[in-house]
């Protein structure tokens, strides 16, 4: 009845319009005053013992440096490398947005600054050389969803960051930590590259069904000189991931080396953002990461009172009694999370599920890290469908075309995505090779 009444007031002011942020707040008071004896001191506690986490400074860094490289020419040059090595196939330009959307994803961490920075370019390219609007549109609508699948995320540290000092037993009564931003990172590559090759799988198969043009083959001087030109941002890619696997700096101390790395090579050496354009960058960032910061706000003290009140432990036990299984278990979140990413933004359904979820989850013998990339796919798909699908929105404001037919431009590649999860969701080794390779679990 408790669980009943938190998620009855949550839809309630949901339905009415109301920012998510400020409904979670407003669902934590009016349970808070009417339904529960809490004192509110140990409520301004949690609050802020519950931001004052290390891990949470990775967002505002990682944001700045996707706007430095958004805004600089780091993306025009990577589709001119990415084009130069596979425009020659079928679909040729189609299969290098899918590869630069790949190597954007690697330094921006954002599915919505990914497709702007890759479709803005690719797009109108695309119609120019004879491809229909429809399948521009959705090849890059679609594959700017790897922007929080391959590593850095900002969906990854927001689930790191709900599930942070959660403690929970697993089936055999061993108790299971929550997953680390650095093991989250490394387990995303394996399903990242995965889905970007069945991504571009789709898009080859598309192009010669239809008879889409090619592009005349580069020459390797061509290549080389579209390397050297995007190399540069390309070595962000490395100095994240060499920099954490190696032990020179935390995942937050990455993203903070990132964005300063980025603001160099967008300033001093591209030279494609001048010094008197910095502070509008540092606003939008600030802007951005304020939003963010303040949903993690909210989503901290609801999930403290879903804890308080026993509502995950409740659920776990409801759901095991069901004799529900794994595999029943996972079916139903996928659900649940496809529908809810259709209508909210991913961060916050994030921030509000995974509390409720990884306990049940580790119950139920699911990985913690395992389940946090399952979730990011999902959040990935709602990222393209909608009504309130981000990357929908971002393709339709570059191509011109409305809703509904960028909406069935993406089915394709939704569906070649919809194979995809169903892999990653039952077929765990996908997730955790690299990490178990690694040495990092």
């Amino acid at each position: 009845m408790t669980a009943l009444i938190i998620f009855l007031i949550l839809a309630l002011l949901l339905v009415t319009g109301m920012p998510v942020s400020i409904a979670l707040g407003l669902t934590v008071f009016t349970f808070l005053f009417g339904f529960t004896s809490i004192p509110m001191d140990s409520i301004a506690l949690k609050l802020f013992t519950g931001i004052e986490k290390f891990e949470i400074m990775a967002i505002p860094f990682f944001i700045l440096a996707g706007n430095f490289l958004t805004h600089g020419g780091v993306a025009k040059r990577m589709i001119r490398f990415a084009t130069s090595m596979v425009g020659h196939w079928y679909g040729g330009m189609g299969l290098a947005a899918v590869a630069a959307c790949s190597l954007f994803a690697a330094i921006s961490g954002s599915s919505p600054a990914t497709v702007m920075a890759v479709g803005s370019i690719l797009i109108p390219a695309m119609v120019k050389q004879g491809y229909p609007p429809q399948f521009g549109t959705g090849v890059i609508a679609t594959s700017g969803g790897l922007g929080i699948l391959i590593p850095p995320s900002i969906v990854m540290v927001m689930y790191a960051v709900a599930t942070s000092g959660m403690v929970v037993t697993g089936p055999d009564g061993a108790p299971v930590m929550s997953a680390s931003i650095g093991t989250l990172f490394m387990a995303g590559v394996v399903p990242g590259l995965m889905l970007a090759a069945m991504l571009g799988s789709t898009t080859i198969w598309r192009a010669w069904k239809n008879g889409y043009p090619r592009m005349q083959k580069a020459s390797w001087r061509e290549r080389w000189e579209a390397f050297r030109s995007s190399v540069w941002g390309l070595m962000l890619i490395v100095i994240i991931m060499g920099g954490i696997y190696g032990g020179i700096f935390t995942p937050t101390e990455a993203a903070a080396v990132s964005a300063v790395y980025a603001f160099v090579i967008a300033v001093f050496v591209y030279k494609d953002i001048k010094l008197r354009d910095v502070p509008k960058v540092l606003l939008s960032s600030a802007a951005m990461s304020a939003m963010l910061l303040y949903i993690i706000t909210n989503a901290v003290m609801f999930a403290f009172i879903l804890t308080s009140e026993q509502i995950p432990q409740q659920m776990s036990a409801w759901i095991v009694e069901q004799g529900f299984g794994m595999i029943g278990f996972l079916l139903m979140v996928n659900i649940i999370l496809l529908l809810i990413g259709m209508v909210m933004e991913p961060s916050a359904v994030v921030l509000i599920m995974a509390p409720i979820l990884f306990p049940i989850a580790v119950k139920l013998g699911v990985d913690p890290v395992h389940f946090g990339v399952m979730m990011v796919v999902n959040m990935e798909i709602g990222l393209c469908t909608p009504p309130v699908g981000l990357n929908l929105y971002v393709a339709s404001s570059i191509s011109k075309m409305g809703l509904t037919a960028v909406t069935k431009s993406t089915l394709p590649w939704i569906i070649t995505t919809l194979i995809f999860l169903g892999l990653v969701t039952y077929v765990p080794q996908i997730t955790l090779w690299l990490p178990h390779t690694l040495g990092m679990k």
